[in-house]
């Protein structure tokens, strides 16, 4: 019988295999669950989406039609407005580990400078 000798951490919210000499295993692509922070941007992406195209009228309908706050809506739309680099390193995980959602999505500034000077990239 083999027996494992590593060990396994978290790292946003996923679990890593991290072999005996200290190397991370390789996480397959398909066996990779999008963060929160990741479904929030696509989240966001569609609505503003559907506000741009006119299939949903207002933020307010958004939300009604999801059955969630508006304010809600409002802050995960808020995320499109991220820096291009900001939301790269979010696709590929590599936020900071210190960098939640509510970071991101509430009161972000309007400047991407400022913005990647808040998430320290």
């Amino acid at each position: 019988m083999l027996r494992f000798v590593g060990e396994i951490k978290r790292r946003s919210g996923r679990k890593l295999v991290t072999l005996p000499n200290g190397e991370t295993a390789l996480v397959r692509p398909w066996d990779v669950a999008p963060t929160s922070i990741q479904l929030a941007l696509a989240r966001g992406q569609r609505w503003l989406a559907m506000l741009e195209s006119g299939e949903a009228k207002s933020v307010k309908e958004i939300a009604t039609r999801e059955g969630i706050d508006n304010s809600y809506v409002s802050r995960m739309v808020n995320l499109t407005t991220l820096a291009p680099d900001i939301v790269a390193a979010i696709l590929d995980d590599a936020l900071p580990n210190h960098i939640t959602l509510f970071d991101l999505a509430v009161d972000s500034p309007a400047l991407w400078d400022e913005q990647r000077e808040r998430v320290r990239l």
